[in-house]
């Protein structure tokens, strides 16, 4: 019988790729090339193995979801969103903490979002997970640096076709007041926002399947969260869990914190394998689908 393997992509998107020249189109707004705004070193050719899995093994493939990390461009994790004490910008990965903003440090350039800004900084350094850090202005909804990488969404839709299927695409940070690097809550969940409040649903769907293939970038930040809060909401063996490791790479300077992440879940009896290792169980799959492999 044939088994359920479903593969969770995470924010596999133009602004994380460190996409080659030959990758990026030109622009006719700006009559320069696009460019990825949040590139993480190693994400094309994580993408490129991702694509060449799918393409290889999408008759073993039985499911497949992709997180698409969409924002505003006024959002609490940009620089549209700040301003220093002196007027200036605020640079890009800067981090901001509740303390900075009751110094004055740094404030929201719309007075009004002081209480707001200061009562999710509270919040979210309560729950000890993150600081918020000012991110570039990336994954703007409806801008070429939300799209999926070009090999991956070209692998997705040939296994749509050969299936019959449809690739589950989740969208996740359209809340401006709230960061959601994780696809299954935001890191300060709003009470009247269900999209930023826990997705038991998508859950539920992971709990069915008998094995679920994790990939997607950053392994820091996006998919560290989202594995963290699946293992925290799953209720099931964690060996069903796979983190395809050459499929996976941190935000520069952030390495620590991946490899970290990577051993915290090991320990927890997620696997962590290459897609070379993943192969041979799609193709075994693919020959159950037929009735070729009696097992």
């Amino acid at each position: 019988m044939k088994r359920n393997l479903h593969l969770l992509i995470i924010d596999p998107q133009n602004d994380f790729c460190d996409l080659p020249a030959s990758y990026l189109p030109d622009n006719p707004a700006t009559r320069a090339r696009h460019a990825p705004a949040l590139p993480v070193p190693g994400a094309h050719q994580d993408m490129l193995r991702l694509a060449g899995l799918i393409n290889r093994g999408r008759a073993g493939l039985t499911a497949i979801s992709i997180t698409l990390d969409s924002h505003h461009r006024f959002d609490i994790a940009h620089p549209t969103f700040w301003i220093a004490r002196d007027g200036a910008p605020v640079a890009p990965f800067t981090e901001i903490s509740a303390a900075d903003v009751r110094a004055e440090k740094f404030l929201p350039r719309h007075p009004a979002a002081l209480p707001l800004a200061l009562n999710y900084l509270d919040k979210l350094e309560a729950a000890g997970r993150y600081r918020l850090m000012v991110w570039p202005v990336h994954c703007e909804i409806g801008t070429w640096g939300n799209n999926v990488h070009d090999d991956v969404r070209a692998a997705y839709g040939a296994w749509e076709e050969a299936s019959l299927g449809i690739v589950a695409k989740l969208a996740k940070g359209s809340n401006p007041w709230t960061e959601h690097y994780s696809a299954v809550m935001a890191e300060v969940p709003d009470a009247d926002d269900p999209d930023t409040q826990l997705n038991t649903g998508f859950i539920a769907t992971l709990a069915e399947a008998d094995q679920v293939y994790i990939a997607g970038e950053a392994g820091s930040h996006c998919v560290k969260a989202t594995v963290e809060h699946i293992v925290e909401h799953l209720g099931q063996p964690l060996s069903k869990l796979v983190l395809l490791t050459d499929c996976i790479s941190p935000v520069a300077g952030f390495a620590p914190q991946y490899q970290a992440f990577l051993q915290a879940m090991q320990a927890r009896g997620v696997q962590l394998m290459q897609a070379a290792d993943v192969l041979p169980e799609l193709l075994a799959n693919a020959s159950r689908g037929l009735g070729t492999d009696p097992a």
